[in-house]
């Protein structure tokens, strides 16, 4: 498996120096986040964010994009983009964008909940994606959806229905088991298997539900979800591992991490990398004891181990 980082998660660094920070670190690649976002007195993660490259006159900023991750030393994950499927325009922009790159996957956006009639929404937005892949298939890159809480894919069942039937070289899904800690967990083992051919990407980040704070109109804890660090979270990231391993996955994981928890940035991100080289190991460890006939081969989680 090869590590890179969501540009989202850098939010104070500029470009060159996010790429320089990552290559010292020895990440293998870079996951550029590109829109349009709101100004900010102080970088955050989702405005101000001076990793971000604008979506408006991108294509002015693809030689500069090119240079300084080549001169890194990086390779590209993928494309972070937020062009919703339905918008054709951008999501035009950013496959040629892709294209120029060399960066050979972008993600697209679907659309969020609640959306009236989900059936309705759903069929369009299946069009929309027909009509991406075939955009997809004449700049010869592919387009990634994510499995995403509060849209209509929040779930491997959900996203395979989407795009069941459509071409795996021009469209595939992206995990993610940070979001599903929010919505849409499945067994870790039967979704990596329900994706299938579809699974092209893999990003990596962690929750946990807390009470926040208030109470229901008849006195029940209000439960909420929030980001947690990587050995913090609910999510089993060492099932992760097995399961990917289990089912051959060798490609891209991308960290996600959105928690200001005060530790420098450089910090967070050699943790984060440490622990998921940790995690991968342990899961190429794991598939040696199940070649030996002692374990499961399912990349079952720990309570079906036991």
């Amino acid at each position: 498996m090869r590590f890179s980082v969501f540009t989202a998660a850098t939010p104070e660094w500029s470009p060159e120096e996010a790429v320089r920070e990552l290559a010292a670190q020895g990440w293998d690649g870079v996951e550029w986040r590109i829109t349009d976002q709101a100004d900010a007195e102080t970088p955050g993660f989702w405005a101000g964010n001076r990793a971000t490259w604008p979506l408006t006159g991108l294509e002015e900023s693809v030689p500069e994009i090119l240079r300084i991750t080549n001169e890194a030393g990086l390779d590209f994950s993928a494309v972070g983009g937020y062009a919703q499927a339905a918008d054709h325009d951008n999501v035009e922009r950013m496959l040629s964008a892709t294209a120029a790159l060399g960066a050979g996957r972008v993600r697209v956006t679907l659309p969020k909940l609640p959306v009236g009639d989900y059936r309705a929404v759903f069929a369009a937005t299946r069009a929309d994606l027909e009509w991406a892949v075939e955009r997809a298939e004449l700049h010869g890159v592919q387009v990634l959806i994510e499995l995403h809480h509060g849209t209509i894919v929040s779930s491997a069942s959900a996203a395979y229905r989407l795009v069941e039937g459509l071409d795996p070289r021009r469209i595939g899904v992206i995990h993610d088991i940070g979001n599903l800690v929010h919505e849409g967990f499945e067994d870790l083992g039967a979704a990596l298997q329900i994706l299938g051919e579809y699974l092209a990407h893999v990003h990596v980040k962690n929750a946990r539900w807390w009470p926040n704070g208030e109470f229901g109109i008849d006195g029940s804890t209000v439960w909420a979800p929030y980001w947690a660090s990587l050995h913090e979270g609910q999510a089993d990231l060492d099932w992760l591992f097995r399961a990917l391993v289990a089912i051959g996955y060798d490609g891209w994981v991308t960290l996600e991490d959105f928690v200001d928890d005060n530790r420098p940035r450089e910090k967070v991100l050699s943790d984060d990398l440490a622990f998921l080289r940790g995690a991968y190991e342990r899961a190429l460890m794991w598939a040696e004891w199940v070649a030996s006939g002692a374990g499961d081969d399912d990349g079952a989680g720990p309570a079906e181990q036991a």
